[in-house]
């Protein structure tokens, strides 16, 4: 008997451990745009720094898998394996056809670029061409949705009012998945939307939701069980934070666990600087190492309203500026050198 019950705990803790474990399961997502066009390198990727993340993807054993099947995952809630990466490019620059293109080629590596359609139906220079597209989706290319215009969507809804303004962004939106559709074939084309800038807001995105896209944003993070669909994040790459060690570092993240985050909607309106409220997965370990930093303000101060139940808050000491500002969370994973992971993207709109 006394057997028969020590078997019966061991097989519970292991049963625990298992279930914490699977909960534990994510995969991270990369935001490029231009590579190796020296000029704009607030966008761009030198040719050394995109090869040297490559070669640290395929000598690390990542699992290099297309965006659209990662966000199927999450809303099925199935397991993603360890070191399970993304790669996408957005706006279709011509460099991602003459530089990336054929290095992911080479490798057998999907990938995901986000198409501004009036561009590259406008023939303009700098853009890659429908025949390209077409060549590149025969080699592991998935497209998907970035908007016709390339226009910042959330300063045109909040330009507009009530169903203009529902109109306007639907038209966009709409005619850019139209002309995907069109030149490319429905069978390449994910039911992926890339905010424009990385910019929304909670009801832009719901609209998103509802005309059937899964939303992606440019909020640094990792994606993991509990993310929300509306937008999934992604890490920006640009040269000052494409460096090998930074890369290395982004790759091995995982998804900071949250059951609860306050306010979700990232468009600052009346206090500034903005309180977020964070509720952590009762699974979370040692909360006191965790750490959060605010963009251009350094580290700023973790207010536990209840330890135990993994519920804090954070603030910036100062107002944010109009445009972007981050609120960053970081937690040791208990693996060496890897983190837990959340970023909260704010937009301060012009006026406010």
């Amino acid at each position: 008997m006394l057997r028969g019950r020590r078997l019966l705990a061991l097989l519970i803790l292991l049963a625990a451990a298992w279930a914490a474990q699977a909960s534990d399961w994510g995969a991270v997502a990369f935001s490029y745009h231009r590579f190796a066009e020296d000029a704009y390198p607030s966008t761009n990727v030198t040719l050394e720094q995109f090869e040297a993340h490559l070669e640290h993807l395929e000598a690390g054993g990542y699992n290099v898998w297309p965006l659209e099947k990662i966000a199927r995952h999450v809303a099925d809630d199935k397991a993603i394996p360890d070191r399970t990466v993304a790669i996408t490019m957005d706006n279709a620059y011509r460099s991602v056809y003459e530089v990336a293109y054929p290095l992911l080629r080479e490798r057998g590596w999907p990938f995901t670029v986000f198409v501004a359609t009036d561009p590259v139906d406008g023939g303009y220079p700098g853009f890659m061409t429908w025949d390209q597209m077409r060549e590149m989706a025969q080699n592991g290319g998935r497209f998907a949705n970035h908007g016709a215009t390339q226009e910042n969507l959330l300063r045109l809804w909040t330009r507009y009012s009530g169903t203009l303004a529902l109109r306007v962004v639907e038209q966009d939106i709409l005619h850019a998945n139209a002309r995907l559709e069109e030149e490319l074939g429905a069978d390449v084309v994910d039911r992926l939307f890339a905010y424009p800038y990385g910019e929304y807001s909670a009801e832009l995105a719901e609209r998103v939701r509802e005309l059937g896209y899964v939303g992606v944003g440019q909020q640094s993070g990792a994606i993991g069980p509990n993310s929300d669909l509306r937008s999934l994040p992604r890490f920006p790459m640009s040269e000052a934070f494409a460096g090998p060690e930074d890369f290395a570092l982004r790759a091995a993240t995982r998804a900071l666990p949250i059951h609860d985050i306050d306010p979700w909607d990232p468009v600052v309106d009346g206090e500034n600087p903005p309180r977020l409220w964070i509720r952590l997965e009762n699974s979370m370990t040692d909360p006191e190492k965790l750490n959060c930093f605010v963009s251009g303000m350094g580290e700023a101060e973790v207010i536990w309203d209840d330890k135990a139940g993994g519920v804090f808050s954070i603030r910036a000491r100062e107002k944010l500026d109009v445009g972007h500002s981050r609120y960053t969370c970081t937690l040791p994973a208990g693996e060496s050198g890897r983190y837990y992971w959340l970023g909260q993207q704010w937009f301060v709109l012009p006026g406010d």
